[in-house]
């Protein structure tokens, strides 16, 4: 029966959300104060879930090395970064760096470290105590 396990880790970053091939009054009227020009920040959380089989030798359903060094290698990509200007995924006319698009990158990034077996189930990103997305698998 498989198993999951949690790591959560937190991140500072800046971004805006904004289509290029918009005005700025439909920007403004989609995505609000987040549309304005100057960029602004959260501290996010981020708690990702992974479940596996439990290894009989070592009572984890995941190896925590290679769960800890996935997440390492996001948290270097993502803390104190601008979002737009400093991740390729989220420049402008491609991904918005809303929490919703957080959530499935930073689920396709994890997986990708994942030994066989272990699956990522959720992803949870919270830019602040009242608004989160969550990617389920």
């Amino acid at each position: 029966m498989p198993v999951s396990l949690t790591r959560r880790f937190t991140f500072a970053a800046a971004h805006r959300y904004r289509r290029p091939e918009w005005d700025e009054a439909r920007n403004a009227a989609t995505f609000g104060k987040c549309a304005r020009p100057q960029w602004h920040g959260h501290t996010y959380v981020c708690d990702v879930t992974v479940a596996g089989p439990v290894d009989p030798l070592t009572g984890f359903c995941c190896d925590l090395v290679a769960l800890d060094g996935a997440i390492a290698a996001l948290r270097e990509r993502l803390d104190h970064a601008n979002l737009v200007l400093d991740i390729p995924e989220f420049h402008e006319g491609q991904r918005i760096p809303t929490c919703e698009e957080l959530a499935a990158w930073i689920a396709a990034r994890v997986q990708a470290a994942m030994p066989a077996g272990v699956s990522v189930e959720t992803v949870t990103v919270a830019e602040d105590p009242t608004l989160s997305a969550t990617w389920r698998r």
